[in-house]
């Protein structure tokens, strides 16, 4: 019955992919020998045969390209990319084609085609998902989900399919190690049996995937389950016992066809580190620029109210560990830590007259301009802490090293929610791991905005 209706509506999609490609052609040539001009009508049988080309080879690119197989998971925008990298290979088989047939067919006639193409079946694949997605969430084309694993990972597998409606997904029924009273339910979905009772139900019950969701001590189970699941033609999903110890940008991934679960990772590789360097670089020395009187009468200031040097350096800890020193215009005395590293407190007698000034309006940090031209920071990211108190902070707060998995910053998600100097540790990590969880370059612009309207003032900065 799901094949057939999965059939069904696979017709129904290249339908409509036929009916926009026809509608796009006949677009371009319109746009081209009527609205433009200037140009010989091609031969009517030119044009035929290139339609039918193109009805051809851009469904076919599609369904290359799983256009047409069933992934509810896939987002709307990796749908949308997918069909551009299709439409892009179509057209160029479609341009080496007419090449051959008839040297001087109209390329721009093909270009704008290409262009009214993705634009029109994106934009009418999009709107089925849409309704389709309001129909699944109605209650309507359901996939049937068999459970395995009535434990904490199965009950986290059907509170992930109850958030997500929309995606079309129904569990009804759950199977257990044991034998559990009659009438169990692991978040509202039913348990029917154990893990014994599994061919029976694929006999009696109509259903459409099995996920396994059994947790790590059960996995001698796991070859027995799918060796009886290979005499079936269900489709076969595993929910692994490993993502109790992600921790942050976790997920499969592939290695040389090789699927590898990572446990830990980061959101900065690839095009991310290269926009967010280049976005460093541009704003921090457009800010260089703008703010060099204020920085140039900080440090004569400096200068003149105290003894010592105006530019403070200390160790701090930034991306992956590396040690880097920071720069900052100097608050404190030149002997303030004879006795050893210490936290700064609220009238910390070692402040200058002028230095308990700059740290409440942060003005003591813009020398830090340069640290990120340098690359040892980012504008924005956690703010860098000395190793001596990093080690300390890491033995009593879980997760505090994975702060360390982008470049420190200036300014951070944590500072404009008013988590500075003595605040707690424990929250501006969590704020932290929030940022980087969540990092785009338009929090980042985000973040600088809140900063630049008044950010940098603080009365918990000492």
């Amino acid at each position: 019955m799901f094949n057939r209706l999965q059939r069904f509506w696979t017709s129904i999609k290249v339908a409509i992919d036929v009916a926009m490609l026809a509608l796009a052609f006949g677009l371009a040539y319109l746009t081209r020998f009527d609205l433009l001009g200037g140009w010989p009508l091609p031969p009517p049988r030119e044009t035929l045969v290139t339609l039918l080309l193109v009805l051809v080879l851009f469904p076919v690119a599609y369904r290359q390209s799983r256009l047409y197989a069933t992934n509810r998971v896939r987002t709307h925008l990796e749908e949308v990319f997918e069909l551009f990298k299709a439409t892009i290979t179509a057209s160029l088989v479609l341009v080496a084609l007419t090449y051959f047939t008839r040297e001087r067919y109209s390329r721009l006639t093909l270009a704008l085609f290409a262009g009214y193409s993705f634009v029109l079946v994106a934009a009418t694949r999009v709107g089925f998902r849409l309704w389709l997605e309001s129909v699944r969430r109605r209650g309507l084309n359901l996939k049937s989900i068999l459970l395995v694993g009535a434990g904490e990972l199965g009950e986290r597998v059907v509170e992930t399919i109850e958030h997500h409606r929309e995606l079309g997904f129904q569990v009804t029924g759950v199977l257990s190690r044991d034998l559990l009273l009659p009438g169990t339910t692991v978040r509202g979905a039913p348990v029917i049996g154990t893990t014994d009772d599994l061919e029976r139900i694929l006999r009696q019950q109509p259903v459409d995937q099995v996920i396994l969701a059994l947790p790590s001590e059960d996995m001698p189970l796991m070859k027995s389950l799918m060796e009886r699941l290979a005499l079936h033609t269900v489709d076969v999903k595993i929910v692994p016992d490993l993502f109790q110890y992600v921790t942050l940008y976790g997920g499969l991934e592939e290695f040389g066809g090789l699927p590898i679960v990572s446990l830990q990772g980061g959101p900065l590789e690839g095009w991310n580190l290269v926009a967010k360097r280049a976005f460093d670089v541009l704003f921090s020395a457009l800010a260089l620029l703008l703010l060099s009187p204020l920085m140039l009468a900080t440090a004569l200031a400096v200068k003149l109210t105290s003894r010592g040097p105006v530019l403070y350096t200390q160790e701090r800890m930034g991306m992956d560990g590396a040690l880097f020193r920071i720069l900052k215009f100097r608050t404190m005395g030149v002997e303030s830590e004879e006795a050893g590293p210490q936290m700064t407190t609220a009238g910390d007698e070692r402040r200058t007259a002028l230095g308990a000034l700059l740290r409440r309006t942060s003005l003591d940090e813009l020398p830090q301009l340069f640290n990120v031209l340098r690359g040892d920071m980012s504008l924005v990211g956690p703010r860098p802490e000395r190793p001596v108190f990093i080690e300390e902070f890491k033995r009593q707060i879980p997760k505090y090293h994975l702060r360390h998995k982008v470049k420190s910053g200036i300014t951070g998600w944590a500072q404009i929610n008013g988590l500075r100097g003595q605040t707690s540790i424990q929250k501006r990590i969590e704020y932290d791991l929030y940022y980087i969880e969540n990092w785009s370059l338009l929090l980042d612009l985000k973040i600088l905005l809140r900063t630049a309207l008044g950010g940098f003032l603080s009365r918990n900065a000492y």
